[in-house]
């Protein structure tokens, strides 16, 4: 069966699949427009969460980026119910590939037939975990860095993903106050990401190696490059646990040793996951 675009847009919820750090975020965003966004996790507190964190944000960001004062939000443990009708769905899970897999396997039977199905993987193309779709052509990468602050989205094809549904998005995330950008063929790590790792993982290694502090290096950074958002202070907030499943991802594709691993691991052993538990390499969250 040729599939067909979505219809109706404007009226049809929009539906985000987990309500972690990130999650949350672009729910945020996605509801700018006064549609009705679901956002959908195993765990009702943390969808609840999710709410409270669009409750606190929302009217600033409607300030500053523009947008409808009218929200509509829904919390569920229901993926049934959190993807009825719903024309986008956005998945913003821990970057395993099982579970992505399974999720994926998941929406395509239960959303909506034209349903556009997009993951925020960091690390993993959407052609890893199609196998057990149906409908190929609707799925993409749909890459979130930390909205509202950082707006960029960098949309992936999987290698089947119908051309159209990247011109739909391209045209329709701006108004969400987004900044799209075209991945023009599969990339692991898409654009910004490739370049952020080589950073992100020698600024580790020189921490793992004690040649210097986290502070060390942010210090430098910011001098050198003039630039408020530094290596550190990024994973941090990014969440460390995030940080180390994506560098285990890039390190098993390429066939080497994750170094920096050991470090990692401690960290989050400790529970200092970065701004989200309070403290990651800097304590000074409050």
């Amino acid at each position: 069966m040729t599939y067909a675009l979505p219809a109706n847009i404007a009226d049809r919820p929009i539906t985000v699949i987990g309500g972690g750090t990130l999650g949350r975020r672009i729910a945020l965003m996605l509801s700018l427009q006064g549609a009705e966004v679901r956002v959908y996790d195993t765990s009702l507190a943390v969808a609840r969460a999710a709410l409270e964190y669009i409750a606190t944000q929302r009217h600033r960001a409607v300030e500053e980026l523009g947008g409808n004062p009218a929200v509509r939000l829904a919390a569920t443990d229901d993926l049934v119910d959190a993807l009825r009708d719903s024309w986008l769905v956005v998945e913003s899970v821990p970057d395993k590939l099982g579970l992505k897999q399974a999720i994926f396997a998941d929406l395509d039977q239960l959303a909506a037939p034209d349903a556009v199905l997009a993951s925020n993987s960091s690390s993993f193309s959407s052609a890893e975990f199609i196998g057990g779709v149906n409908s190929p052509e609707r799925v993409l990468n749909m890459h979130f860095y930390m909205p509202p602050e950082v707006r960029s989205v960098e949309l992936m094809s999987s290698g089947h993903t119908d051309p159209r549904i990247i011109e739909l998005l391209m045209a329709e995330l701006p108004k969400y106050a987004l900044k799209p950008h075209r991945v023009r063929k599969q990339s692991a790590g898409f654009i910004f990401n490739r370049v952020w790792a080589a950073i992100k993982r020698e600024s580790l290694l020189v921490v793992a190696e004690g040649v210097a502090e986290p502070q060390d290096v942010d210090a430098l950074f910011a001098d050198l490059f003039k630039s408020e958002i530094t290596p550190f202070r990024f994973m941090d907030e990014v969440g460390l646990d995030v940080v180390l499943d994506v560098e285990n991802n890039y390190c098993e594709a390429a066939g080497v040793e994750n170094k920096s691993a050991p470090m990692l691991q401690e960290y989050i052993s400790n529970g200092w996951l970065g701004v989200k538990s309070g403290r990651g390499f800097y304590n000074d969250y409050s």
